[in-house]
């Protein structure tokens, strides 16, 4: 039996396709027996960036989940949403959490400065005008923060950073290790996220040697396909399985009402 997958997007994040209840429809087919939807959440003000829903579509949002998991009662259907961490909007997120009966929290790092979100190929030039490490060692301070702040069940695609190829010469294990240590001591999973395999990158995220890492480090998994369109979910999901149990992963984490158990891989 396939794992949940747990990060799937609408088309209110602008740049998806498929209402939820063709992606339940397509997660029945492909043998699914849960599926999560994660939007991007909205900001307080519109126009942060245009890759997320208004604050004014958040209900609109929750009923076409809701919609979804009527329509397929054989498939358990997770209301969530993927949160940015930003340093200072920890409160918008807290008011947010409030909101809904969320089943989980997907946090995630797209941002490393207050304008630059390092996995827009709108702004991949910038990547060539940084240095990689500073960026890599930017980016999992702040996914570091994002584990330590209990704002999140989950940290998506926890190496993005690799997206465009920009990979620093240096050995970045000791970012890897400093924030599933903190992932473990906050008892926040991390996804294994197979849109990797769908980008430049060519690997799943988090990359083998943070998976292993986090195994070591007792750090549990969930499992998604970041689908933007009906015929992404769960695709490649096993090989996200071979890559966890290849690490010696045993289980993975299931989420209700925000409230963690583990169920065997």
């Amino acid at each position: 039996m396939l794992p949940a997958d747990y990060h799937t997007h609408t088309p209110l994040c602008r740049h998806a396709t498929g209402e939820p209840i063709e992606l339940a429809a397509q997660a029945v087919r492909v043998g699914l027996r849960e599926l999560g939807f994660s939007d991007h959440n909205p900001m307080r003000q519109d126009g942060f960036d245009d890759w997320r829903m208004r604050a004014s579509e958040l209900d609109a949002y929750v009923a076409s989940v809701e919609r979804a998991r009527r329509e397929y009662p054989e498939l358990s259907v997770k209301l969530a949403l993927e949160v940015d961490f930003l340093p200072g909007y920890e409160d918008w997120v807290r008011d947010l959490a409030q909101r809904h009966p969320w089943d989980y929290l997907i946090g995630s790092v797209h941002y490393v400065s207050t304008t630059w979100a390092l996995d827009n190929p709108l702004q991949l030039a910038e990547w060539k005008t940084r240095n990689a490490l500073e960026v890599w060692s930017a980016y999992f301070d702040r996914l570091t923060m994002a584990a330590e702040s209990k704002l999140f069940d989950i940290i998506g695609h926890a190496d993005l950073c690799k997206k465009f190829c920009f990979y620093p010469t240096q050995d970045c294990t000791p970012l890897f290790a400093r924030f599933l240590e903190a992932a473990r001591r906050n008892d926040v999973a991390i996804e294994l996220n197979t849109a990797g395999l769908r980008k430049e990158c060519k690997e799943i995220y988090p990359s083998p040697a943070i998976v292993n890492l986090a195994a070591q480090s007792g750090v549990a998994i969930t499992f998604g396909s970041d689908a933007h369109a009906p015929g992404e979910v769960g695709l490649n999901f096993s090989d996200a399985v071979q890559l966890a149990r290849g690490a010696g992963y045993t289980h993975w984490a299931k989420f209700t009402k925000r409230r963690r158990e583990a169920v065997e891989l």
